[in-house]
């Protein structure tokens, strides 16, 4: 539930002192078309691009994120040289319009270039900034840039004005009540943004806008999509209230204030908060240590809170047991007796093709002369296993044959499957975790999949997940195992939040959500074990201490420029997950995405922060890494801004919008859904691979999804049959609506009549699209199905990227390796930032389940390493 939060002036000043002392008050101040010295202001005879005089010139403007600055170099009375700079901007956005200015300006030989697409804000301040650099040029005076804009001196007509602003999930609303001379107070009235993610913005940056009385104030690193939203949204109201100068109140800022440098000492310091950082300072904290845990963002949760949050991980009293074959209940963790879980259509079919895979040595010849279609495991079981996996494969065969054997019988005497109990193993989850990964580079040279050690390890250890954080405080839903894309079964267990006492005071308190289950319950464990222990959010890792061949600590920076050194006297954690924000790394190491569909323009559901910071620090420490050129790509994306989209395949169809046809199988692996999205869909602002998904609006989207039945505009549409036509117009679709009609009906008839849709097979389906009442035994009344009039929920989705599976080489008890082989005395890491488990293709919920197993590991390494 949304809670407002509001801030006035006469609480300012105790919000700002809070603050400072809890190390949230604001980042560097941002400043307003300032500029440095030039250097070799020699006069030149009349510039031709404007009476230019040699030298160079610089000055800034508040982007999108935080100060852009320009560097222009005057030689012969024009521009030589033009350097632009934003390091808060948002890499695959702002980060790319800047790459794309420079050129541009220095061509132009002017700042009356076009903006950026979908990059407005920093494209604006790299012009304004350019601009103001060359009217110095024009004098030939450079002049002092100013450390800080400070707050603004403005005016405004009296009164409650409201603005928006659009956030990450959707618009942020705000009422702001002016003085003449001063902002009294700011209230965010409506907001979809994260709980955890989006919403320390408001915490922080309102107290600094009322302060600056301006908008000027730094982004939130991490958040720059709230961020941005919160300041436009009180830019919004300003003007409405008639302020004297808006460019004046979006540079007030606040006064810098330094925090003292901090140097001290304890037994695990964990970089990175996420899932990851947070499962191992817990443990750590639970097996005696001392911890600090050092996050980069406003908050701890990392990447973990905008993920989907369901984990893989079979529950064994949920699915069929061979010892009790004909079982319809199961006893679980908490003592408690549930229901045990219905097989899906067309997952007897697939234990089927891996019941007859060749277990042969794996043979790649055939692959040379054919194209490796991923995700097509009837022709990849054709071609052996890698000898590793094949023991894993053997014991899955017996399992799967006594299922069979039960299971078969049934379906001859007319039992439809989704009247049999679910199977699912350990082995299954182990197998389709090898052959999901199992990739092909884009030229052929070489072969990837995971670790068959690590992957048995996350997985068999994954079991404990829920009974440990459940001792915690965690809570989940316990009676089903759900699936989500591109996860291959049905083995995803659901968070609910957690119940803990995190103040102390003999009281529980319940947290909801992912914030609940994976943060507030290990987070509580961990900062109640030892006085000691702390989080330090908005600082920054910048090194690792090495001593001897042995890292001892951690250099890192806060967001104000105060300095950390932080000693570990048994071990350092890296947890700083991945790269997948940082789109030139990920071209840069790039072996698997044609350069068709992969450009600096690609977008991502990952947070601003993750930018493989842990990777190249423990390089620098002589780390090796492996897997770097497999990035994962999200197949369901909102097309605006590449943010997760949440959902699943099982539930709904894919459509091409020029044919109106269904083009791929909907629950393939992500990176399959991803290469036919490029290869089907349509460009819309440049974002490739747009597609339409359709599903019944009934049918609730897996994950913590922010919408409900309304439009919002080029994501999500409720509509009936009869109106899609309209609605395809006003899209500017070209597909035709009596196609899509057609599609939806053939799609329903062969899922009611058992069989497969026409143009492209689907594995498992677990819902129409329109409706039909069910018999007795299950099956569907084809008499009662209707489309007509039904609510359809369309959504217009794309690929991102989410996931890097490449990263630092460890062993099962997460030692960070050499490129020996040999592990880094004292140097340990968790989570995505480690690589050589997911292969080339991670499957969905596999990096939940992952994240806290390694988290987990690296902390119990360290303990039976300092012993």
């Amino acid at each position: 539930m949304w809670k407002k939060r509001a801030y006035n002036t006469a609480v300012c000043a105790i919000l700002l002192a809070a603050l400072t002392m809890s190390g949230c008050q604001g980042t560097t101040p941002a400043t307003s078309a300032s500029s440095s010295a030039a250097e070799g202001t020699t006069a030149a005879e009349g510039g031709a691009s404007g009476d230019y005089k040699d030298g160079t010139y610089t000055a800034s403007e508040q982007g999108f994120a935080g100060e852009v600055s320009a560097t222009v170099v005057i030689e012969g009375g024009k521009i030589a040289d033009v350097k632009i700079e934003g390091a808060n901007e948002t890499p695959e956005k702002g980060g790319a319009a800047i790459e794309e200015l420079q050129p541009k300006i220095l061509e132009a030989q002017s700042a009356e270039v076009d903006a950026v697409a979908g990059a407005t804000i920093t494209s604006d301040a790299v012009k304004k900034a350019v601009t103001a650099a060359l009217e110095q040029a024009k004098s030939g005076e450079a002049k002092e840039a100013s450390a800080s804009s400070g707050p603004s001196t403005v005016t405004y007509k009296a009164g409650t004005y409201t603005g928006s602003g659009d956030g990450y999930n959707g618009p942020v609303e705000v009422s702001v009540t002016f003085a003449e001379d001063k902002i009294e107070n700011i209230e965010v009235t409506s907001s979809k943004e994260t709980e955890n993610v989006g919403t320390p913005v408001f915490d922080i940056m309102i107290p600094q806008m009322i302060e600056a009385n301006g908008s000027g104030v730094d982004a939130i690193s991490g958040a720059t999509f709230s961020s941005r939203a919160l300041k436009t949204a009180v830019d919004a109201a300003a003007s409405e209230a008639e302020v004297s100068d808006l460019s004046a109140f979006q540079k007030g800022n606040i006064e810098k204030t330094v925090q003292d440098n901090v140097e001290d000492t304890w037994d695990v310091v964990v970089v990175g908060g996420g899932g990851a950082g947070i499962s191992a300072a817990a443990q750590a904290a639970i097996d005696g240590n001392s911890v600090l845990v050092i996050e980069k963002n406003a908050e701890i949760g990392g990447n973990t809170l905008v993920s989907g949050g369901q984990y893989q991980s079979v529950m064994k009293y949920l699915v069929w047991d061979k010892d009790d074959p004909d079982a319809t209940t199961g006893k679980g963790f908490d003592g408690k007796t549930y229901d045990k879980v219905k097989s899906v259509q067309g997952c007897i079919d697939e234990l089927k093709t891996i019941y007859n895979w060749s277990e042969d040595e794996f043979d790649d010849s055939y692959y040379k002369d054919h194209e490796y279609v991923a995700g097509d495991i009837v022709e990849l079981s054709k071609h052996g296993v890698h000898k590793d996996y094949l023991p894993i494969l053997k014991d899955l065969k017996k399992e799967i044959k006594e299922y069979l054997d039960w299971a078969e019988p049934q379906l001859e005497a007319g039992v439809p499957e989704s009247k049999l109990t679910l199977f699912s193993t350990v082995n299954l989850h182990i197998f389709q975790t090898y052959y999901g990964g199992l990739r092909q580079s884009a030229d052929k040279s070489e072969w990837i999949y995971g670790n068959v050690d690590l992957v048995k390890q996350f997985i068999e250890d994954g079991q404990d997940i829920k009974p440990w954080l459940e001792e915690l405080g965690a809570t989940f839903v316990e009676d089903t195992q759900p699936t989500l894309i591109g996860a291959l079964w049905y083995r995803e267990n659901q968070f609910i939040g957690a119940n803990v006492d995190a103040d102390g005071d003999g009281k529980t308190e319940e947290y909801e959500g992912r914030w609940g289950t994976y943060f507030m319950a290990p987070k509580t464990a961990m900062l109640q074990a030892n006085d000691k222990n702390e989080i330090m959010t908005r600082t920054t890792a910048k090194e690792l201490i090495v001593e001897d061949g042995k890292v001892t600590g951690v250099k890192a920076e806060r967001y104000d420029g105060s300095e950390v050194v932080a000693h570990a006297s048994k071990g350092v954690v890296l947890a700083t997950g991945g790269y997948a924000a940082n789109i030139d790394m990920v071209l840069d190491t790039n072996k698997y995405w044609s350069d068709e569909y992969l450009s600096s323009k690609t977008t991502t559901t990952n947070r601003s922060s993750l930018q493989g910071d842990g990777i190249k620090m423990a390089e620098a420490a002589g780390a090796d890494v492996t897997g770097t050129g497999w990035t994962q790509l999200m197949p369901i994306s909102w097309v605006d801004n590449g943010n997760l989209a949440f959902g699943g395949g099982d539930y709904a169809i894919y459509l091409n919008p020029e044919t109106g046809k269904r083009f791929v199988d909907e629950t393939s692996e992500r990176d399959v859904l991803s290469l036919s999205e490029f290869k089907n869909g349509i460009e819309h602002n440049g974002v490739k691979g747009v597609f339409v998904e359709i599903a019944n609006a009934e049918v609730p989207i897996p994950g913590p999804y922010p919408y409900k039945d309304e439009d919002v505009e080029w994501r999500q549409y409720v509509r009936t049959v009869d109106q899609l036509g309209d609605l395809f117009k006003e899209l500017g679709l070209p597909t035709d609506a009596d196609t899509v009609k057609a599609t939806i009906e053939n799609y329903d008839e062969a899922i009611m009549n058992g069989k497969q849709p026409e143009g492209v097979d689907k594995k498992q389906f677990s819902a129409l699209i329109g409706t039909a009442e069910k018999k007795d035994d299950g099956s569907y009344d084809a008499s009662t199905y209707k489309l007509d009039g039904v609510k359809l929920r369309v959504r217009l989705l794309a690929p991102s990227t989410h996931h890097t599976m490449g990263g630092l080489v460890v062993d099962t008890e997460r030692h960070v390796l050499d490129k020996d082989g040999k592990a880094i005395s004292g140097l340990y890491a968790a989570g995505e930032v480690t690589g050589g488990i997911h292969g080339g293709n991670r499957l969905g919920g596999n990096a939940i389940t992952e994240i806290i197993v390694s988290g987990r590991t690296a902390a119990k390494a360290i303990t039976a390493d300092n012993k």
